[in-house]
């Protein structure tokens, strides 16, 4: 059993590591589904880190459709994982009919070099979740991270449960999306799977003394994966092994 944090800082990443998880995405926005991180906090999260690093490969918000220009930064992005001594990537890309875009899917494992592939939840927006399970398999991903294409893992723990049936361990199916401590052991019981995802975010309060009013939205703590939590998830994730 794995539990994954994504880890929108350093910080967050660190709490992660702290609170016993086994393997920290690191991002930011998480606001925004999650965006890939800046080369110094990937180089500053590689340095601090003595578990698997991962980096999410996004570049904008949105849908999974990218064009040419989009397709070139992440590679690049991939390019920099890889010379940092990350230990794998994050990716996904749908084309205009909701298949997996296996070519640009291609072009970014290519850029890998090595380094262990996740196809992140742009799956669950595949038109065909089965043939898209079937093409991330052929392009020697090694995990799929998935909702079971509904708003929260629970929710589609139905289809979660029939695509680890179908990979039949040629690949990992890792649920995601509304993953708590409340829930994970009956997500695990109920989908079959081994390794799980969540954010055991908080809202941290701000230092700041000085406030102006009208412009409160702009002053809010920062959002981050908080240590108790991310315990909280291990120790039921543990409980739930057979």
């Amino acid at each position: 059993m794995i539990l994954e944090i994504a880890a929108n800082s350093v910080a967050s990443a660190l709490a992660a590591q702290e609170g016993g998880a086994g393997r920290v995405e690191l991002c930011t926005a998480l606001e925004l589904g999650g965006l890939t991180p800046s080369r110094a906090q990937i180089a500053l999260a590689r340095e601090r880190l003595h578990i698997p690093l991962y980096v999410l490969i996004r570049p904008r918000a949105g849908d999974f459709l990218y064009s040419e220009l989009e397709c070139e930064t992440m590679r690049r992005d991939i390019e920099v994982c890889a010379a940092l001594g990350c230990d794998g990537v994050v990716i996904g890309a749908l084309d205009a009919d909701g298949d997996v875009d296996v070519a640009r899917c291609c072009t970014l494992i290519a850029a890998a070099d090595g380094m262990g592939v996740t196809f992140h939840r742009a799956f669950d927006l595949s038109r065909e979740p089965a043939q898209a399970l079937e093409d991330i398999v052929a392009l020697g991903c090694e995990r799929i991270l998935t909702s079971g294409a509904q708003a929260s893992a629970p929710n589609g723990a139905a289809l979660i449960r029939e695509l680890v049936v179908q990979a039949a361990g040629r690949l990992v199916v890792m649920p995601g999306a509304g993953v708590t401590a409340q829930n994970i052991a009956a997500l695990a019981a109920a989908t079959g799977a081994h390794e799980f995802h969540a954010s055991a975010k908080h809202q941290l309060p701000s230092g700041m003394h000085h406030r102006r009013p009208l412009l409160s939205e702009m002053e809010g703590g920062e959002l981050g994966s908080d240590v108790e939590q991310v315990r909280a998830l291990v120790t039921a994730l543990q409980g739930s092994a057979p």
